[in-house]
């Protein structure tokens, strides 16, 4: 079996340590593991694939290592990845970006495995992640909408603090005053996620209308 050469982008986040447990737990065939991140967790160790990793900071020739990056898995927001993910391409390495910065990219496939594997081959370096409640609906509504041909779709979804980062974690457990939400969440729903636009939805819930569309 071959071996990659991967690089987690975020590695000290949420979602960044999320990535290196799943690639533990599915046995990831890894023969170099790069993390990086910003330079306030550069130092620091994270066990992963067995062995002991620590985190470097991200810069440009971050990618530019002896034998290459095959494979570049960023979480680090969309300032990041709009800065960084081409460099990484640039140096050979296909990136896989969870971020909505590439999302909507003419040129850029946005793919969910269970749906349209397919569009990973019309990629030129950088293959986008969906949105966390599209990936859900999308798996369902696919069947439905290749037998009936969809029309309209009223979704509804509960979002999980952790979807805010770190901030949103430590307001739910310290329950003292908020510092990322702009209200107590321990036993509250807040009807407000994202920015809102012109039209009178959020930021996130426009993403969930977009990347629904492109991917059906």
């Amino acid at each position: 079996m071959k071996a990659y050469n991967v690089a987690v982008v975020g590695a000290t986040g949420m979602v960044g340590r999320e990535i290196l447990k799943i690639l533990d737990e599915r046995y990831f065939p890894t023969a170099n593991l790069y993390l990086f991140a910003t330079a306030r967790s550069v130092g620091t160790v994270i066990r992963c694939n067995g062995g002991n990793y620590t985190v470097e900071e991200l810069t440009q020739e971050s990618f530019n290592k002896s034998g290459g990056i095959d494979i570049a898995l960023f979480s680090a927001g969309g300032e990041t990845s709009l800065r960084f993910a081409p460099i990484a391409v640039e140096y050979g390495c296909t990136v896989v970006d969870n971020s909505s910065a590439w999302r909507m990219d003419e040129d850029v496939p946005l793919v969910v495995p269970e749906v349209n594997p397919e569009d990973i081959a019309r990629h030129k370096g950088i293959i986008a992640n969906p949105n966390c409640s599209t990936i859900q609906a999308v798996v369902a509504l696919s069947p439905l909408h290749k037998t009936y041909c969809l029309k309209r779709i009223v979704y509804a979804t509960y979002q999980a603090v952790s979807g805010a980062g770190m901030g949103g974690w430590r307001d739910l457990e310290e329950e003292g005053a908020p510092a990322t939400f702009p209200f107590p969440i321990k036993g509250n729903c807040i009807p407000h996620i994202g920015d809102f636009c012109d039209g009178g939805y959020t930021k996130e819930e426009m993403k969930m209308i977009t990347e629904t569309r492109k991917i059906l």
